[in-house]
């Protein structure tokens, strides 16, 4: 079922607190969502049968609902109940978690007071985001020509859906034209994330650099991977980074649910080669999720 669509599963879906088949969670054409992207998520990891930071993301999901105007019907220990429930039905080990909530169809214009706050969440196995050949030989990020808003023009910092417009327009480029994945920058021009993880650099005076996230997600993984380094006796510093200092970085890579830690091989013409500090902090992860894996082993080789 891995390449299966996703509407067409087995298995089933947590829908408005109650279990339903895969197939049959559906909603109406007409709803608000789909039509104003009135809807906010998360993307979580399933490690040994336990979500990771499961809290942290249930707290986030509130917050990102309350930054676009509705209140979800359901406490954040309801929702980590139901994770496990979701868990539990699909037989899910190790794999990827998505809730989502959203305005449902009871009014359809720009206005939708009323209307029904939805929660669905769904599981299902999914190894890494990236392929094991492409993580660990670093990705290749294109430029992307979208930029990330002023925070003055839309709620940045809440996971809702119509904040992805952008990223999808530049990764499907970004695809296009031979690359993994596109580096965004925000309105200023300053570096700011990818499509979907965050963004660190190892420059020359030995110091982990990465961009201020007054523009964009403050990346759970992001969070969790700033302390691991700082454990291992790093220095992190958060900062605006100019594109044109991308080409000093001596080691980069991304940060994220999904990506986990995912080295980057290439950014637009400068290449990169993952390096001691990205492996230690792979390998720092693998830990702090409970995972030792081949892809762990095959930095070390690959890199000595």
């Amino acid at each position: 079922m891995a390449n299966a669509p996703f509407d067409d599963r087995d298995g089933t879906i947590w829908f408005n607190g109650e279990l339903v088949d895969w197939r049959s969670a559906k909603v109406h054409v007409l709803t608000h969502a789909l039509h104003y992207a009135s809807s906010v998520f998360e993307g979580e990891r399933v490690y040994n049968g336990t979500v990771f930071k499961l809290t942290e993301h249930t707290e986030r999901l509130h917050e990102s609902a309350r930054l676009m105007g509705f209140q979800i019907p359901y406490s954040i220990n309801e929702i980590n109940a139901a994770h496990d429930v979701v868990l539990k039905a699909n037989a899910i080990s190790d794999g990827y978690v998505r809730p989502l909530a959203w305005r449902g169809s009871e009014m359809m214009g720009v206005s939708a007071q009323k209307n029904r706050i939805n929660l669905a969440i769904a599981a299902w196995e999914w190894p890494s985001y990236f392929s094991p050949e492409a993580r660990m030989a670093g990705i290749k990020l294109a430029i992307s020509d979208w930029r990330r808003p002023d925070p003055a023009c839309a709620p940045v910092q809440a996971k809702a859906a119509g904040l992805y417009m952008i990223c999808t327009l530049s990764k499907h480029k970004a695809e296009q034209e031979g690359f993994h994945d596109a580096l965004m920058l925000d309105w200023r021009g300053r570096v700011a994330e990818a499509t979907g993880a965050n963004i660190f650099f190892l420059m020359p005076d030995g110091k982990l650099h990465t961009p201020v996230p007054d523009c964009f997600l403050d990346g759970i993984t992001r969070r969790t991977v700033i302390g691991l380094a700082i454990e291992a006796g790093l220095e992190v510093v958060e900062r605006p980074i100019m594109p044109e200092e991308i080409a000093q970085a001596e080691e980069v890579f991304l940060t994220g649910t999904a990506a986990e830690v995912t080295p980057v091989g290439q950014i637009g013409n400068d290449t990169f080669t993952p390096g001691t500090v990205t492996r230690l902090l792979i390998k720092a992860y693998d830990r702090a999720v409970g995972r030792t894996n081949d892809l762990t082993a095959a930095a070390s080789t690959s890199a000595s």
